[in-house]
């Protein structure tokens, strides 16, 4: 719980009371490896912050898995667009790996919001989150996977030492062995 609170705390300094009840409302959960957190066509009432594992959002498109995002370590995940508007999900949460989050439920980050400190935070975040998804299509969709996999290895080197191969290449819109060669020609 420390990590979160030092992660919003990096944000907006807290009182107290709002630490206190973030401690509360942020609940700890396991899920093993391959284990779903949010389903397509299911409502996302929940936010997880990563403590320690690996989780993927992902699209099924003609059956067949296309990553949007693998998340790491002391990031935030949940299905933007599900979550906020509480709408059913067009995308799907996976733990790659044995994964330890602290979740919050829509219904409690209501509460939560209700406190300035933690609304400051969630503004903030937000913001930022925003301003990086931006920035990161804008660039993205210009680059070569060469240059895709050299940005995640610069950027998001946690993404490439603890996620499958067959999941960055999804991600990077490759084929496995087209990583591999990729992976090769930069060594």
């Amino acid at each position: 719980m420390r990590t979160l609170l030092n992660v919003i705390e990096g944000f907006q300094e807290l009182d107290n009371e709002t630490r206190e009840l973030i401690k509360f409302y942020f609940v700890e959960e396991k899920f093993g490896k391959e284990e779903i957190l949010l389903n397509h066509g299911t409502i996302c009432d929940k936010i997880y912050f990563i403590k320690s594992g690996l989780l993927r959002r992902v699209c099924v498109e003609n059956g067949e898995e296309i990553i949007k995002w693998i998340y790491t370590n002391n990031q935030f995940c949940t299905s933007l667009s599900s979550y906020f508007e509480q709408k059913p999900s067009s995308e799907i949460i996976v733990a790659s790996d044995v994964t330890i989050v602290y979740s919050l439920s829509y219904k409690d980050e209501l509460k939560l919001l209700d406190q300035p400190l933690f609304a400051k935070f969630h503004i903030k975040l937000l913001r930022l989150y925003l301003s990086k998804l931006n920035e990161f299509h804008h660039i993205f969709t210009h680059m070569t996977a060469q240059e895709k996999y050299v940005f995640l290895l610069q950027s998001f080197p946690e993404i490439v030492k603890k996620a499958k191969l067959k999941h960055i290449a999804s991600f990077i819109g490759v084929s496995q062995e087209t990583l591999s060669r990729i992976r090769a020609s930069i060594i």
